[in-house]
This record gives C-alpha cells, sequence and structure tokens, in this order.
C-alpha cells in the first residue's frame, strides 16, 4: 500500500512540450515533493512509442529501448534519454520517494515490417461477431527493432505474437482483424462483448512465448531502472490471469514487494470487486467509481447528493485495494476518456482523497502545475496544505458525517504519535452551511479556523467535544487548532 499516510504523485499530463525535459525536471523537483509529504512517484511510459519523441508512451513500440536507441526518428524519448531516467529514479529514491513505471503490454504500434496473414473482420460493438468471410491481408506486425540490433533481447515479435490487428496495409482499410487460428484472450472485460482488442498489434497472452519474454523483460526492467512498483495500463484488456502470474514472478525473484496499481477502466464497483478477486487481490485498482462521483458533483449544477459521494467506491468497498485520484493524463480535455472535474471542484475532490485515512492518494501533474498548453489552473498552493495537513492531522479516530444532500463533511481526532492533532472538512456543491461535528474531548476549549482561508470566523469546541464549522456556497473548509 505504500508509507503510512503516503501520497503518491502522477508525474506527467497529456500535453507535456515533446522537449525530452521531463526526466531532468522530475530529478529537480524530488526534494520539493518529498518535502510535501510523496511518499511515491508514478513516472509515464519510459520506453519508444511509434511516434518517436511525440509519442506520450503508450503506442509501445520497443519495450527495451528507454532513449538509448535511434529508433522512430530519434534517441530520447518525450521525456529524456535512458541515463536521464535512470538518474531521475535514483534522485527520487535518495528523497525517499518510492518509483512506479507504467507498464503498457497490452499492445505494440509501428511495426518494421508487413506480413500476410489470413483474420476474419470483426464486428466493433461485438468482438466475438464475424463480419466477413476469411482473408489475407497484410499486418504491421514484424518487429525487428534494427536500431537496437538485439540488444538486451533478440526476440523478434511477429504475427504469432498478437491474435488482431486494425489496419490492412492491402487495402488500406481500418477495421478490427481477428487472425484465423487464434482466439481473442478471455478473462477480459466484457465491453463489446469482449474488449480483448484495444489497438495497434494486440498482444496474445494465450500464446506461452510471449508470457516467457514479458517476464524476461520485466526482470530486465527491474535490474536496468530499480523501480519500486507498476502502474499496469489498460488491464481491462488482457487476459485476467496473466498479471497474477507476472507479478508473482518478478516479486520472488527480487524478494520485493513492488507495489502495483491497476487502470481497470470501468465505474461499476461491481466489476472492479470482481477483478480483484479473480486477481488474488495482486494489485490494487485506481477507483474509477469515485473519479466518475467527482465528475457528476462538479457537473450538476448543485443537484449532485453529497451524501452518496463514497457510495459504491472502491475506497468505501476495498480501501486497502484503492488508489484514490481526481483526474489523470487520459480524463484531459481532448482524451479517449475525456471526464475532467470542473476547476471550481477540484479542491473539494482532493480535500476528499487527501483528508481521510481510507485510500492511497494519487496527485495529478496537470492539477498541481497546471496545464501550460491549455491555461489550466494550478491547484499546488491548495493541494500543498492539504498534502502537510495529511501528514501531521489526518490520525486517530474519524468521524463521518455524510447525512445531507449538500453539504457533508468528517472529522480526524488525532492521535498523541503526531501531537494530538485534529481536523475538520466541510464542503458542499451548492449553499454553503455549518454541520455540528464531534472532533473528541481532549479538543474542548480549543478555538479552530479554516487553514484554506476560504471561511473567515473561529470554531470553538465545547465540552462535549463538539464545534459548528461552515463552509462558503460551492467550496471546501478545512477547520484545524488556530
Amino acid at each position: 500500500m505504500g508509507k503510512e499516510n503516503g501520497v503518491m504523485f502522477q508525474s506527467f499530463e497529456w500535453y507535456l512540450p515533446a522537449d525530452a525535459s521531463l526526466w531532468r525536471k522530475v530529478a529537480e523537483e524530488a526534494e520539493a515533493l518529498a518535502d510535501k509529504g510523496v511518499t511515491s512517484v508514478w513516472l509515464p511510459p519510459a520506453y519508444k512509442g511509434q511516434a518517436g519523441i511525440d509519442d506520450t508512451g503508450y503506442g509501445v513500440y520497443d519495450l527495451y529501448d528507454l532513449g538509448e536507441f535511434d529508433q522512430k526518428g530519434t534517441v530520447p524519448t518525450k521525456y529524456g534519454t535512458k541515463q536521464e531516467y535512470i538518474d531521475a529514479v535514483n534522485k527520487l529514491q535518495a528523497c525517499g520517494i518510492d518509483v512506479y513505471a507504467d507498464i503498457v503490454l497490452n499492445h505494440r504500434m509501428g511495426a518494421d515490417e508487413t506480413e500476410t496473414i489470413q483474420a476474419v473482420e470483426k464486428n466493433e460493438k461485438d468482438r466475438t461477431e464475424t463480419v466477413s468471410p476469411p482473408k489475407m491481408i497484410d499486418a504491421w506486425t514484424k518487429f525487428t527493432y534494427p536500431g537496437r540490433k538485439g540488444l538486451y533481447s533478440d526476440f523478434v515479435w511477429d504475427h504469432t505474437c498478437f491474435n488482431g490487428v486494425d489496419y490492412d496495409e492491402r487495402r488500406e482499410k481500418n477495421a478490427i482483424y481477428k487472425f484465423k487460428g487464434v482466439q481473442w484472450n478471455r478473462g477480459v472485460d466484457r465491453e463489446n462483448v469482449n474488449y480483448d482488442y484495444l489497438m495497434g498489434a494486440n498482444v496474445n497472452f494465450a500464446e506461452p512465448k510471449v508470457r516467457e519474454e514479458l517476464t524476461r523483460w520485466g526482470q530486465w526492467y527491474l535490474d536496468t531502472t530499480g523501480v519500486h512498483g507498476f502502474r499496469l495500463d489498460a488491464v481491462k484488456h488482457i487476459a485476467k490471469d496473466f498479471f497474477p502470474e507476472w507479478l508473482h514472478s518478478l516479486r520472488s525473484s527480487n524478494h520485493k514487494e513492488l507495489f502495483a496499481v491497476g487502470e481497470y477502466w470501468n465505474s461499476e464497483i461491481d466489476i472492479l470487486e470482481k477483478y480483484l478477486k479473480d486477481c488474488n487481490g495482486c494489485m490494487s485498482l485506481f477507483d474509477v467509481p469515485l473519479h466518475f462521483h467527482f465528475f457528476e458533483a462538479s457537473n450538476s449544477g448543485g443537484e449532485f447528493d453529497m451524501q452518496g459521494l463514497l457510495t459504491d467506491t472502491l475506497v468505501e468497498r476495498d480501501p486497502i485495494h484503492a488508489v484514490t485520484f481526481v483526474d489523470n493524463h487520459d480524463t484531459q480535455a481532448g482524451q479517449a476518456l475525456e471526464s475532467a472535474i470542473q476547476p471550481w471542484f477540484v479542491p473539494l475532490a482532493y480535500a476528499v482523497i487527501l483528508l481521510r485515512e481510507q485510500g492511497y492518494p494519487c496527485v495529478f501533474y496537470g492539477n498541481y502545475y497546471g496545464v501550460e498548453s491549455m491555461n489550466g489552473p494550478s491547484f499546488k498552493k491548495e493541494i500543498d496544505l492539504m498534502m502537510d495537513l495529511r501528514k501531521t492531522h489526518v490520525y486517530g479516530p474519524q468521524h463521518d458525517y455524510f447525512d445531507d444532500p449538500d453539504v457533508v463533511g468528517w472529522t480526524t481526532e488525532g492521535d498523541e504519535a503526531h501531537g494530538g492533532n485534529g481536523l475538520a472538512v466541510v464542503l458542499t456543491n451548492k449553499t454553503g452551511d455549518a454541520k455540528a461535528m464531534y472532533v473528541g474531548t481532549q479538543h474542548a476549549g480549543e478555538t479552530w479556523v479554516d487553514a484554506l482561508g476560504n471561511y473567515q470566523y473561529e470554531a470553538v469546541i465545547d465540552a462535549e467535544g463538539y464545534g459548528v464549522f461552515p463552509c462558503a456556497d460551492g467550496s471546501v473548509s478545512i477547520w484545524k487548532k488556530k
């Protein structure tokens, strides 16, 4: 799960400039992030993508090229060179920060050669339905990596490693093609009946040599970079029996915990819970249902019932396996999963993930620094304050007051080991109001103020341990001892 009251930091957003500078920036920011309470950093994919220096990292070309070889028109990746990546990992670790690598295993893109293969077209909305007779297609499936020349691995990816593609070079046609003689992977999300196929040349996890190569690569990656764990991309598109086996192998051979969090993009809590059960709890998952509650609340014009903000979320059902987040690179404007939280609600959402004991919160680069290319606002000041308070105040018994459709809150009493500091949080997506909440009789007689400065008022804790804590319209207030 990470360190006590840990905070993960996603160190990138989609629209960063393609200037090979991120790894250096990450190293420069390491000490400041550690000082603020960041305990782990999720770095973007470090390997060469099909679009070269312009590739965000998800159009995977060569997993072994971390910005070392002249491939796809560039030596560095969008984020820098292999040495700069390793230097950034080392600097983060020297500052006490764990490093999680973004691992994209579902597909390959930008093949070096085509191969002629018999295939059938599949219905985009029902991947089990065939919509054409078998035909020969020319598919981009041969990866020879001429720039790397077999260094680190002489494994050649060809059509026997994949089960489908989305382009036929012969006819210059886009469609979902499944190769004859192989099946879509089982144990994937049921969207589109079978959601194995996502993009590019789709990796066939039923093929033993593929699993063996990916395990060899995983060991090479750990030996080369020394990272502490993984963010696993697109797990709902990958056979559910793969990651338990892959992670177990790497954890056993490295004698390390190797934290892992999977991106299973589905807002239905029952589906996430079933996946966790099926994979034997081998990873945490991002709390997508909670993100969509934030999204709905921020766009509802005050009509979202705040009593249900945490209902049927992963952090409510299974907090040990919940990585909570507000936004990420995929939810940004213009992206495939676009669902960015409205700016006014962002501080409220961060209060929910940072100032409660349940869950492992992940702070998004785009919320923290702002999205420069879109003049997106920075919430660094508010997030820094909340991370400071998380380090010092989010301890002891927690009392929840999700008892009103508009104004909700919670308190933590604090504990002696952390100075006995209590905290009271009140937020609303509509009209401001006050809540009487219990913070503990040990705080009787204390005067509390809003650390965010959103509400000018002093709350006095009564003899029974209660205070009356207000918040302004569409806002959050965080109350602590003056």
